[in-house]
């Protein structure tokens, strides 16, 4: 039958995608726990023997990493809530008043925001964060939460016109005002596309460089990608330290995704089709 025929060439090409990821992230495990004298060896692919956690330590301690990792949590667990709330709220104002010319053209602005990425606009946002007293993880997190409300309200406006306005009109009816309609009815029916926007707003967060180096003024409140840039010449001849911190800093990104792929892929198939 038709719908049992394989599709060949898609499938080489997954497996050619999936081996990009899987390779890296093999030789990134297995250089990890080697001892130093086994990583200087040259020999990605081989097994470590013996088993080493030495790299982990050094690293853990080279870095200071409970406090970089609890600064990058505090920043990315920010950045996801006010991602979420603020885009669901702006979203359904957006979506329920479309017929409104302000918030018409209020979405346009948003989407024209999309186009301007953040070092375009980093020294008066510099600037500002210094005159303001922002030039700390809060900044930061206000900043993450601005530079991805646009793609997020993208998302969660496609999301809320899937979602009959009937229902509204009985909460309505039964005496639920605006603010309890949200709260109570859209916005869990919104979980879908809140896991889509919230693993995106936590990748970009969690990995973002650029942002924190310049915003934070303290190295001390820096984050694990800016800790471990400053202390990359003193990884540049240890690759298991190397490995070891990199594997530190990309496992919790690896540890949510895995728990919530689930719901970014019905998120995204049920944003796409008006239902």
């Amino acid at each position: 039958m038709r719908g049992d025929k394989k599709n060949v060439p898609l499938t080489i090409v997954l497996i050619l995608c999936a081996v990009t990821v899987i390779v890296p992230l093999y030789v990134t495990l297995t250089t990890a726990f080697k001892t130093q004298s086994q990583a200087a060896e040259g020999n990605a692919f081989s097994l470590p023997a013996p088993f080493s956690v030495e790299g982990f330590v050094t690293a853990w301690n080279l870095t200071n990493f409970p406090a970089a990792f609890l600064v990058s949590i505090l920043i990315t667990a920010g950045s996801v809530a006010g991602t979420v709330i603020l885009g669901a709220l702006a979203s359904f104002a957006i979506s329920r008043n479309w017929d409104h010319r302000l918030f018409r053209w209020s979405f346009f602005y948003l989407l024209a925001a999309m186009f301007i990425p953040f070092p375009v606009v980093a020294l008066p946002q510099i600037q500002l964060t210094g005159l303001a007293g922002l030039d700390n993880p809060l900044g930061v997190t206000i900043l993450h939460i601005m530079f991805q409300l646009s793609f997020s309200i993208l998302l969660f406006t496609a999301f809320l016109r899937s979602i009959p306005a009937e229902l509204e009109e009985s909460a309505r009816i039964d005496g639920a005002t605006t603010w309890q309609t949200f709260w109570r009815l859209i916005f869990p029916l919104l979980a879908p596309m809140s896991a889509t926007v919230g693993i995106f707003a936590f990748l970009a967060s969690w990995n973002d460089f650029m942002m924190p180096s310049l915003i934070t003024s303290d190295p001390a409140l820096q984050t694990l990608p800016v800790v471990q840039n400053i202390f990359q010449t003193q990884f540049s001849n240890n690759y298991n330290v190397s490995f070891a911190s990199y594997l530190m800093a990309m496992a919790p990104a690896i540890v949510v995704y895995l728990f919530t792929q689930r719901w970014v892929m019905e998120g995204v198939t049920q944003g796409a089709v008006k239902g």
